[in-house]
């Protein structure tokens, strides 16, 4: 049996209407590697210096927001005279459609890696109703 396969577009990600940002720093849109597996789509975001304290998943109405806050660090009695790595924010959204079920969504993060399973949900079967005489 030939397993079906769907297409993916990728669109730009937008923050939900009527949210604002209460942070005045630099936020970044974390790069992420979308993988299909029979039962589950897997998404895995890089979101370095953030940790299981500093990343937050939500969804709501089929949106997935992924947020996560990082701290510049401070060396106690020295000034930062150059950098190369800049220091924010990470925020995106996904909006996911009705295959995935939304109450077995799975987080883990390690070393700034973000694992998200999201598990497909199962498809609904027709039930024999039987029938009983009088």
């Amino acid at each position: 049996m030939e397993e079906e396969k769907r297409e993916f577009q990728k669109q730009p990600s937008q923050p939900p209407a009527g949210q604002e940002r209460t942070r005045n720093r630099k936020t970044y849109v974390p790069r992420v590697d979308i993988y299909e597996k029979k039962n589950a789509m897997m998404l895995i975001a890089d979101m370095p210096g953030v940790d299981e304290k500093s990343v937050d998943v939500t969804l709501d109405k089929n949106v997935l927001t992924i947020r996560g806050t990082v701290e510049p660090k401070v060396c106690k009695d020295h000034s930062m005279y150059y950098a190369e790595y800049d220091v924010g924010d990470y925020e995106r959204t996904f909006t996911i459609t009705n295959d995935i079920d939304p109450a077995r969504i799975e987080a883990h993060v390690k070393n700034g890696v973000l694992r998200l399973t999201l598990p497909k949900a199962e498809e609904v079967k027709v039930k024999k109703i039987p029938i009983k005489a009088d």
